[in-house]
């Protein structure tokens, strides 16, 4: 086999290996309501690197609609917008975190990251006891 093949095939296993280990998804949660999340974060990290909300969608396979919607939660749920858009046209639109949109997600990574952290002996501990595939 082909180094070229067998660094793809080491990757491919490695990805299916590490998807297979439990892990946490953390949310932040208002009443019912889910705040903040695993998707609005990425999303907010793709509008962050690629100027655009659609363009953040697509990476995610997500719809332009949901795309919007999710956008539109994040600005709702919190006092002041996480995320400024202007309208398309002939010199095309855009999309850009604002400097809240950046604390929030910054603060979420940070928050996510502490938490894995912190259960990581206990999910290596779970990961040993569950049936095999």
């Amino acid at each position: 086999m082909p180094p070229s093949e067998r660094r793809s095939t080491r990757t491919t296993v490695c990805a299916a290996a590490a998807e297979s280990r439990p892990r946490l998804s953390l949310r932040v949660l208002r009443g019912r309501a889910g705040v903040l999340g695993p998707g609005k974060a990425d999303l907010l990290e793709g509008i962050d690197q690629t100027g655009s909300i659609a363009a953040a969608g697509r990476r995610l396979k997500m719809s332009y609609k949901r795309a919007w919607q999710l956008a539109e939660e994040l600005n709702r749920g919190f006092r002041d917008p996480l995320i400024e858009a202007s309208k398309g046209g002939s010199g095309g639109g855009g999309a850009q975190l604002t400097v809240l949109g950046r604390e929030v997600l910054r603060r979420y990574r940070r928050i996510e990251a502490a938490c894995s952290q912190a259960a990581a002996a206990d999910l290596a501990a779970l990961q040993r006891r569950m049936a095999r595939d």
